[in-house]
């Protein structure tokens, strides 16, 4: 079972987490980290023998053209996670078809790929956005992995499939939500970023084996470049439980991917997004 692995391309301040704290204004005058983080991935993932999908910002890609070439370059998927992080439902539907134009015609413009897949931030498209696979679908793309079928203070659509399914009728779109897993009638986030990191090594081993064998489907995980990066700076004025989720085991997150790659085989989401096409017919 080939399991879909994905990093969404952000720097350290560009999180949710710090959205109330940091202003986008402020974004151009802090220290730039991501390419240095994303080199390191990339070296993961060449240990590893392993291919991704790299969802990136727009804003991301206009500073870091040549960080993108190297991302192709490597056998790499470049993917769209939207202009500069705004979750889709700020956004309504004529912004957010702006706000993909204008990353997607970047991320291509850098990378010299063309870009067929997006993840909205924060997992953002959900009940309050009926409309943002329809805009999706209209403008081209093939997939999408913008849905979290979990309830969680910051995102979540509870009630939306686990695995992939088609989300505008008569459309070839194929949406692609993050794993996860099910435990005694209750559902529970293991697709990765904070929860992999902040909880035990064999739980996210379990949850993506449980999945595979027991669901027969491929799991869909990422994470992100500043969860690498122990040595990033440190921000004392966001609200505690943002530090706590952004700053707990960074240090830790290097050696935990490193034995995930290791335990299962990865591939780039599109390629995902073919087999399960493939599967709904």
């Amino acid at each position: 079972m080939v399991n879909g692995l994905s990093v969404d391309v952000e720097d350290w301040f560009q999180v949710g987490a710090f959205e109330r704290t940091i202003a986008r204004s402020d974004w151009d005058g802090l220290e730039l980290r991501v390419e240095r983080n994303c080199d390191a991935i990339l070296q993961l993932f060449a240990d590893a023998g392993a291919k991704a999908t790299f969802f990136t910002l727009g804003w991301v890609a206009e500073r870091h053209p040549a960080m993108m070439r190297r991302i192709a370059g490597q056998g790499h998927e470049i993917a769209s996670h939207g202009w500069d992080h705004a979750r889709v439902f700020t956004l309504g539907r004529d912004a957010f078809a702006q706000d993909i134009a204008r990353a997607r015609a970047v991320l291509e413009d850098a990378s010299g790929t063309r870009v067929t897949g997006y993840r909205a931030p924060s997992f953002s498209i959900d009940a309050r956005t009926p409309w943002a696979h329809e805009v999706l679908a209209e403008h081209g793309y093939a997939y999408s992995s913008s849905v979290a079928p979990i309830v969680h203070d910051h995102y979540g659509w509870r009630e939306a499939p686990r695995f992939a399914f088609r989300p505008v009728e008569g459309a070839p779109l194929i949406e692609i939500p993050v794993t996860t897993a099910e435990v005694a009638g209750r559902r529970m986030a293991a697709g990765g970023g904070g929860f992999f990191r902040l909880l035990p090594y064999a739980v996210s081993r379990w949850a993506v084996a449980r999945v595979n064998s027991r669901d027969h489907r491929p799991a869909a995980f990422y994470f992100h470049p500043w969860e690498i990066d122990p040595g990033q700076p440190r921000r004392s004025d966001a609200p505690l439980r943002s530090r706590l989720r952004h700053y707990t085991n960074l240090d830790a997150m290097a050696g935990k991917l490193r034995r995930l790659l290791g335990d299962f085989a990865w591939g780039r989401m599109d390629e995902v997004a073919r087999a399960e096409a493939a599967r709904l017919g």
